[in-house]
């Protein structure tokens, strides 16, 4: 099997660390992995506001023409001792379809890879970013009813972005697709919403989606599965979803974390 890492990010990441990308290309060569992407969070759409407290979910505009030259000269650098993708994960946010189509547009050709993924879900025209901590996720839960409704319009906000054009740059994977989990641990209530999960996968078959096999959930206390779980990664590989393995790093330790427990499903 070919090791594959490709859900990374960077120093360019605001909410990350600054590990020097020389630092993650060394590991991976070191671990064995032959391919790997550099998958930032990019910019935010023009006219979104940020609902976090430091407002860094993304890099910031005038950061990714440095960006795009900083993976370019890496790539240069070990083209001859891996495979590096200059990527970007990009927020689907409901009611910011056409910046993010419009964003592609502009950027798509000078990626490699893309990863969509949902953080923000929207609320009587406000957003929480519901992967922020538990405190909010819990507090978003009482505004809109209750946790199964924050799971029921996560997955409805998933598969619009599954089901939306976003041109001929629209990103290859969906993003950890039950980041919903993250904080599933910290509230006494368990939600079966494994057909809500199905649909998904189903969905990302018929339009040709790949799926992010993302580990980083393992790594939180609260949620202590990877994202999908291991029963739905082996359900989405049976529908014959391309599956790739993403560690989600946000610094050079995190690199390739717990990929030897999930290898197996892949």
């Amino acid at each position: 099997m070919l090791k594959q890492d490709k859900h990374i990010h960077t120093p360019f990441c605001p909410h990350g660390s600054q590990d020097a990308l020389q630092d993650y290309v060394e590991k991976a060569i070191k671990s064995g992995f032959t391919e790997i992407s550099f998958t930032e969070h990019a910019p935010l759409p023009p006219g979104f506001v940020d609902p976090t407290p430091e407002q860094d979910s993304g890099m910031k505009l005038e950061l990714l023409e440095d960006y795009f030259h900083a993976i370019s000269t890496i790539k240069h650098q070990y083209q001859n001792d891996i495979t590096i993708l200059c990527g970007l994960e990009v927020d689907f946010i409901e009611g910011f379809e056409q910046q993010t189509k419009d964003f592609l547009t502009t950027y798509g050709s000078q990626l490699d890879d893309a990863i969509l993924s949902v953080h923000f879900l929207r609320h009587k025209n406000t957003y929480t970013c519901i992967d922020f901590s538990a405190e909010v996720f819990s507090q978003f839960a009482l505004e809109v009813g209750s946790y199964q409704a924050v799971y029921d319009l996560y997955y409805a906000t998933v598969e619009k972005s599954i089901l939306t054009d976003l041109g001929p740059y629209r990103p290859k994977r969906i993003g950890h697709p039950t980041l919903v989990h993250k904080f599933q641990l910290s509230f006494e209530e368990t939600i079966d919403d494994t057909k809500q999960i199905e649909h998904i996968l189903r969905l990302m078959k018929t339009h040709e989606w790949e799926l992010d096999v993302n580990s980083a959930g393992l790594s939180k206390p609260d949620c202590l599965e990877p994202y999908p779980p291991y029963e739905m990664i082996t359900f989405a590989k049976s529908l014959g979803v391309p599956l790739v393995f993403g560690s989600d790093a946000h610094t050079v330790k995190g690199l390739h974390q717990n990929f030897e427990r999930i290898k197996e499903k892949l």
